[in-house]
């Protein structure tokens, strides 16, 4: 995280994701039921929820790999996202 708060993100870990959405924040997680659950309860739109999907689990690589999703400069805003080497999509949630 310090990695990514250095590069001017505001990155803090949170428990609960209720929490991350009253405050503003996109959602960065590595939880594949996580979109699912996030469709099937019609979750509105949120500042946005990034699923990253690193082939390689090492904290250095986990950080490359984030700041390279980060550094897009997508729009995250009401969308769910899926960040695999190579390949980023963007899906809008429910308004």
């Amino acid at each position: 995280m310090a990695a990514l708060n250095e590069d001017g993100h505001d990155v803090t870990l949170m428990r609960g994701v209720v929490a991350a959405f009253v405050e503003g924040r996109i959602v960065l997680t590595f939880d594949k039921d996580f979109g699912e659950l996030a469709f099937r309860l019609g979750q509105r739109a949120t500042p946005g929820v990034i699923l990253l999907r690193p082939r390689l689990r090492s904290p250095d690589y986990l950080v490359r790999f984030t700041r390279a999703v980060l550094a897009q400069g997508h729009t995250w805003q009401g969308h769910f996202a899926v960040a695999e080497e190579g390949r980023l999509r963007l899906i809008p949630l429910p308004a």
